[in-house]
């Protein structure tokens, strides 16, 4: 676990706003609690390089607990906060990258 974040995080090579090897933009800045070990990890491959378990989606009936945590500010978001967000922090403004939503199927159920 990274003690830089104030929930469990792993991934590879993150930075201090939660980039990644894997998905280094200035906008990437976003880490997924994974719906199996409750883990945050920066994106999906992280997982796959630092778990010994498949990703599971963060469940719906648990889409107003926190899932999220924003980089930027360091804040948890639930998962409607951040799926209602706009590819914006709603605690700091910060911008998230909009291509992610292309991977929320993978993050979260029924998506």
């Amino acid at each position: 676990m990274d003690p830089r974040f104030p929930v469990p995080l792993r991934g590879v090579r993150v930075d201090a706003q939660t980039r990644c090897a894997h998905y280094p933009s200035p906008r990437d800045v976003i880490a997924l609690r994974c719906g199996a070990c409750e883990v945050y990890v920066p994106c999906h491959l992280c997982h796959e390089a630092t778990a010994d378990h498949p990703l599971a989606p963060w469940p719906r009936d648990r889409f107003d607990e926190p899932a999220v945590l924003c980089g930027v500010c360091r804040e948890t978001l639930t998962a409607r906060e951040y799926l209602a967000s706009a590819s914006d922090c709603p605690r700091c403004g910060a911008a998230f990258n909009p291509g992610c939503a292309a991977h929320h199927a993978l993050y979260f159920e029924g998506l």
